[in-house]
């Protein structure tokens, strides 16, 4: 895991913006079409920003997958990741393709169809994060580290809900969906690059876990720990509980 504390939100999301872009710019070059997978979130803000204003992408030869979606709402609702989708990236690049969670209807059968397309070819590069709570996705803790489907559905806890309330998605604990639609941790670890985008001090206890602790299902964000090409992208305040031997170990993500 390469770990790099940007100084500050804004930058933070153009090194990943730019990061992801190279790496889809590469996988045309080498194999006529990049697949990606985009997260949502408050952490993912600045990365679509940067994101779509990148020069010299075919983003007609881009597939794009989405990561995680609510059980229950309807793209009309603020909270909609479907929406949020739609509003900051889909819309704003002329995409080949894109997957959507619609899981206003059967999650089940989304899931199939969805996990069927992700899996038919490998994904050069997925945009995550992680919660408060050290979630990957909607895999909050103890997370299955050992499924191979790609999509599962998921019981969100009490801990990842509350942020979504925390973070203004919902006016209370109770208008928070208690399920979601996942991508599991294995089908996130396929991927040939992981960008992960983790900004804010609330989520300074989450960045030490999964970077500073063991791998484990508790922390379900430590798995990156394992991935061969993952970039931690961090701010100040979600970096501020890492040794100074981690910092030290870290860059700014300027270009030598």
């Amino acid at each position: 895991m390469d770990i790099v504390i940007a100084s500050d939100v804004e930058k933070m999301g153009q090194l990943a913006a730019e990061k992801g872009a190279a790496v889809i710019r590469d996988a045309i070059s080498d194999n006529r079409r990049a697949r990606i997978i985009v997260a949502t979130g408050a952490s993912q803000f600045t990365v679509l920003k940067h994101l779509v204003a990148q020069p010299d992408i075919d983003w007609s030869m881009v597939d794009g997958f989405h990561l995680d979606e609510y059980i229950g709402i309807d793209r009309s609702h603020p909270a909609s990741f479907c929406r949020y989708l739609d509003e900051r990236f889909v819309q704003q690049v002329p995409i080949g393709s894109f997957q959507f969670l619609d899981a206003e209807g059967s999650p089940a059968e989304v899931a199939a169809r969805v996990g069927q397309l992700v899996m038919a070819q490998p994904v050069d590069v997925a945009f995550v994060g992680i919660g408060e709570n050290g979630h990957l996705a909607f895999n909050d803790p103890p997370a299955n580290f050992e499924t191979n489907d790609p999509y599962l559905i998921v019981d969100l806890d009490e801990a990842c809900r509350q942020q979504q309330v925390g973070e203004g998605w919902f006016a209370s604990l109770a208008d928070v969906p208690k399920q979601a639609l996942s991508m599991s941790v294995n089908q996130i670890m396929k991927t040939r690059t992981i960008i992960c985008s983790v900004p804010d001090e609330r989520k300074a206890e989450a960045v030490r876990g999964s970077v500073e602790g063991a791998v484990t299902p508790n922390v379900p964000a430590s798995i990156l720990q394992n991935h061969a090409a993952c970039t931690l992208m961090l701010d100040p305040a979600s970096a501020k509980l890492l040794s100074e031997a981690t910092k030290s170990g870290a860059s700014d993500g300027s270009v030598s």
